[in-house]
């Protein structure tokens, strides 16, 4: 599979490019990443319903499915990519991390959490599981786990990190599957904060946001 990488010119910063190194010496940093068939201006419009103290980057996945419109990975049914997928797109992101660290604009202390929707939140999942050490917080909303085991999921057993699970048990898009599948994996594997909103469907309500920014300033600030 081809090597995939993020384009750093597409991130939509929530501070001014020239600002984005010192912000991050001060607070720290949330990767914001949508879901399949949208793009990175998409979650941006998060940034202030969310915790102020926080400098938020929404990223646009690697793969182009039409015009504005992208995706973290496109093969495999509906909630079961595959693992080479999975791992090429957190490949990816993390190279992109790589990527600000030599630029300067991370440093080893910065605080970094991930907040994604649907396949963004397969992804905050994942890079979970593939690198728990470059992250404190994960926010899962409407996503899922994706299938398979890793080896780090064993540490993720004693170090537990904390993992909001946001979503519609009816959700019309996630397969029930998919969502059994997670609901059985995140509890053995995070500290889990789980949360079902009823009748908002594959969407994202502001009871939801006001949960979640709980969670962020319970986990992500306190970092």
């Amino acid at each position: 599979m081809t090597a995939l990488t993020l384009d750093a010119s597409a991130v939509v910063w929530s501070v001014p490019l020239a600002d984005i190194a010192t912000a991050l010496t001060e607070s720290p940093l949330l990767v914001l990443m949508h879901g399949r068939g949208s793009y990175e201006h998409d979650l941006a419009g998060l940034m202030p319903l969310l915790p102020t103290g926080i400098v938020f980057a929404s990223v646009r996945a690697p793969i182009t499915v039409g015009p504005s419109s992208y995706s973290w990975f496109n093969d495999g049914q509906p909630g079961m990519p595959s693992a080479e997928a999975a791992d090429a797109a957190v490949d990816a992101t993390l190279g992109w991390l790589d990527d600000l660290a030599a630029g300067g604009l991370l440093t080893p202390e910065t605080a970094i959490g991930v907040l994604g929707f649907s396949q963004g939140g397969a992804m905050a999942v994942h890079l979970m599981r593939r690198a728990a050490d470059r992250f404190v917080s994960y926010v899962n909303l409407a996503g899922f786990s994706i299938p398979g085991e890793w080896p780090g999921d064993e540490q993720l057993k004693q170090s537990l990190p904390p993992l909001f699970w946001g979503r519609d048990p009816a959700d019309p898009v996630i397969p029930l599957s998919a969502s059994q599948r997670t609901a059985e994996w995140s509890p053995l594997h995070s500290t889990l904060t789980d949360r079902e909103y009823f009748g908002i469907a594959h969407s994202i309500s502001r009871e939801e946001l006001d949960d979640v920014s709980g969670f962020l300033t319970a986990t992500l600030l306190a970092a």
